[in-house]
């Protein structure tokens, strides 16, 4: 303990192991304690209340109820106020949270929070060049994140850390604890037994200011796991397979919670990349019962007194026997095959022997060109074990990879352990280039040099994602997702027709040989190794500290006030854009060179859904201006609309918004001077965040009413004066012919939301509440 609170940088303390024990959260928390005797407490009160057995979901979920005595419980219907233990933000969306807790006026965070600075590093040269370069671009930024951090009491990771989700699963989540974070892969701690959720930044300022937090009451999906992984499988195959079984949205709503025998045969971290990946197919979060895998790696992170606290408390860790979910799937891992997803889609599932002869059929391109692993969902000191093994044995016939390879480090701990255990410099000899410890190429912070835009191409990565641009900017790069050893075979091979189950490569003496299946240590044999210190501790008062935002900046920009509604129905709203097919957060808000912009409202709005595809002319970021019926970029025909005085609606597909938790796909159309998105189905995260800046997220009655709707045609709302929770809402259309229909429009909105829209964003409620209060 004395250790601790001197600073000095040692992980590894003896376990505290008398009974009840306070422990603290994290190391860089010594006062704040791990409270499951309050878990506890809600736990029984609820179970009292519901007499039947909970899943481990449930218990996690309920355990932090605001009021588990009061609170109404029904799995798909209604909201509950939830209590989190803290919050973590990533640079690109911290900007705008912090920039949103300023507003609040409120001095200090009510719960732990963390800021880790992990999307701003773009990949071009190399680990430390890229690191110095975006020090030195980014400096304004950081220096706020830095400066408003001190004096809000938030914890700052500098960049060089590492990527949010693998430094939170080393230091911050525990089984048992509910953590929300700005970012769709907070799920990502689940692999520890954690409760962790993706949010925008208006609902991390909820929790930082102490105010209960909304979500609508999940419901349960089971994955019922037999069977041992072996071979070439790994747990990403899992998390590939149930992509391509629920599809991107049908996780929807649910918490995916995996048990059964097979779990106990996956290392902790491999159950976080099964956990991360889960926001691909639209669920609030996964989470798996805490055991022995989970126990063993919070003694190698210095965590063993946590890991003796949750033994005592592990009845609460795990499911009841008996309880039940709203869907069960069931998986065989000794049956299971290494997957391979994609293009354009992360619930597009190929077994890894099929993929050639698909690809071949379907047009795509079979060369690889570049093989990238890595990032927050496959980094893990054993993901660099087994690819270090296939590269090893390609080194040892004298094959280095026919395809670009590129590594990237979960954290600076992981960067540190794999160069001193050599895995490393092995990856390095068959022909990889080491990144920065960030997100780099899989959020699009890529330079890439070696195609132009518009080639068509084929990646592979061991990331999450695979959305059409999303890696490069450039659509024509068939982006393909699967295992990082795997990735690092096929990069070897230099074409997606090899499958290294089955098929041979060719040595440099002449002799065919095949690669054996890949084994290596799940943690390593020696302690982590640290590495560098990066981590900036809050001062106990921050009183003092200034946060500089300069009027003149293009980076940062403090928010002003939405304005309120006005009492009126919404009448005679043009439509902006009617959009055709898929619709991302990418899409609406690009990453990639727009990241810069992520803390300057206004110029970053310059993206506004310059990605989606018109329906009237099949074309990107190309509307018609309905007062000068020319046709122009989406941000610019916004804007026009917001000078003139006039309100604008978008028209959406299916699963609108899905994706990154990014809220700057919310905060953009609110700036410009949009009032309704209206859609056939929305993402989970997406649609909060719209709720939260005080838009209208309204899905069709009836899907078909899509395609009455024409983007020359104005739309009215009407009956806001009785806006009320499960009451449908009218949508008058209006045809330029003269003619009118009436459609009806749902909504999940309950009283508390509707107060926000009311007062024009959930933080000006906020602070009419702070007014009434003082």
């Amino acid at each position: 303990q004395h250790a601790l609170n001197s600073g000095i940088r040692r992980y590894h303390v003896a376990p505290v192991l008398c009974q009840r024990a306070k422990v603290a959260m994290s190391h860089f928390e010594p006062n704040e304690h791990i409270n499951y005797e309050k878990l506890e407490k809600n736990i029984n009160i609820v179970r009292k209340r519901l007499d039947r057995p909970l899943t481990l979901s449930e218990k996690i979920v309920y355990g932090h109820l605001d009021d588990p005595a009061k609170q109404e419980i029904e799995r798909g219907k209604t909201y509950l106020r939830l209590r989190p233990d803290r919050v973590a933000m990533q640079d690109a969306t911290a900007q705008m949270a912090m920039l949103q807790f300023i507003s609040s006026g409120l001095p200090k965070v009510a719960v732990p929070s963390t800021i880790h600075c992990d999307h701003l590093i773009e990949a071009q040269l190399g680990g430390e060049k890229d690191l110095r370069r975006a020090k030195d671009i980014n400096q304004e930024v950081y220096n706020f994140l830095a400066t408003a951090g001190a004096k809000y009491g938030v914890g700052f990771w500098k960049p060089g850390s590492g990527i949010i989700h693998q430094i939170i699963l080393e230091n911050y989540s525990y089984p048992g604890v509910m953590l929300i974070g700005t970012d769709s892969h907070t799920p990502n701690g689940g692999g520890l037994g954690g409760i962790c959720i993706g949010v925008g930044g208006a609902d991390a300022v909820d929790v930082m200011a102490g105010i209960p937090w909304e979500l609508k009451c999940p419901k349960v999906i089971g994955v019922k796991l037999t069977g041992k992984l072996s071979g070439w499988s790994s747990p990403k195959d899992v998390i590939l397979k149930v992509a391509g079984i629920l599809t991107v949205k049908g996780g929807t709503g649910a918490i995916i919670e995996y048990h059964g025998p097979g779990v106990d045969s996956i290392s902790c971290t491999g159950m976080a990349t099964i956990c991360n990946m889960g926001a691909e197919i639209g669920a609030t979060t996964s989470v798996f019962p805490y055991n022995a895998r989970m126990k063993k790696y919070l003694g190698k992170t210095g965590r063993a007194d946590i890991a003796a606290l949750a033994d005592e408390f592990q009845q609460h860790l795990v499911p009841d026997s008996g309880c039940q979910y709203d869907q069960v799937i069931e998986i065989n891992l000794s049956e299971l095959k290494p997957h391979i997803n994609g293009p354009f889609t992360p619930d597009l599932a190929h077994p890894v022997s099929d993929i050639g002869a698909v690809a071949e059929k379907e047009g795509w391109p079979v060369d690889i060109r570049v093989g990238l692993i890595g990032s927050c969902t496959n980094s893990s000191y054993e993901d660099m074990g087994r690819s270090a093994a296939v590269a090893k044995q390609a080194l040892a016939h004298g094959l280095k990879c026919k395809s670009k390879f590129t590594i990237t480090p979960g954290s600076e701990q992981i960067r540190a352990t794999i160069e001193r255990d050599g895995y490393a410099q092995i990856l390095r000899d068959v022909g990889g280039l080491v990144l920065a410890n960030a997100c780099g190429p899989c959020i699009g912070q890529w330079d890439r040099k070696d195609i132009k835009k518009g080639e068509k191409n084929t990646i592979v990565t061991s990331y999450n994602r695979n959305f059409t641009g999303r890696n490069d900017a450039n659509p024509e790069t068939h982006a393909f997702v699967t295992s990082p050893e795997i990735v690092t075979a096929l990069s070897i091979a230099g074409t997606l027709k090899f499958n290294p189950e089955t098929d041979y490569l060719t040595g440099a003496d002449g002799k065919k040989f095949k690669l054996e299946a890949p084994d290596a240590d799940e943690l390593p044999k020696l302690d982590f190794d640290p590495g560098q210190d990066t981590y900036q501790y809050p001062p106990k008062d921050g009183s003092g500290q200034h946060v500089d935002v300069s009027p003149t900046s293009q980076r940062l920009q403090l928010l002003e006030p939405f304005d309120k509604w006005d009492g009126k129905d919404l009448e005679d709203m043009l439509i902006l854009i009617k959009v055709k097919g898929k619709c991302t957060t990418d899409h609406i808000s690009a990453a990639g060179p727009w990241l810069k912009f992520r803390g300057h409202l206004d110029n970053i709005s310059n993206n506004l859904l310059i990605g989606a595809i018109n329906i009237e002319n099949g074309k990107a970021n190309s509307v018609r201006n309905a007062l000068t019926q020319e046709f122009g970029p989406v941000p610019d025909t916004a804007r026009y609309y917001k000078k003139m005085g006039v309100k604008w609606a978008v028209i959406g597909d299916e699963n609108y918004g899905e994706g990154s938790s990014r809220e700057h796909a919310a905060l953009e159309p609110r700036h410009l001077g949009g009032r309704v998105i209206i859609t056939k189905s929305f993402a989970r995260i997406h649609e909060t965040n719209l709720k939260k800046q005080g838009l209208l997220p309204l899905t069709f009655a009836d899907p078909a009413d899509y395609n009455k709707i024409h983007p020359v045609d104005k739309l009215s709302i009407v009956g806001l004066a009785d806006f009320t929770p499960g009451k449908p809402l009218k949508c008058i259309i209006k045809h330029p012919n003269g003619s009118q229909e009436t459609i009806m429009l749902n909504h999940t909105f309950n009283e508390s939301q509707i107060e926000w829209f009311q007062a024009g964003s959930a933080l000006n409620r906020m602070k009419e509440l702070q007014q009434k209060s003082s």
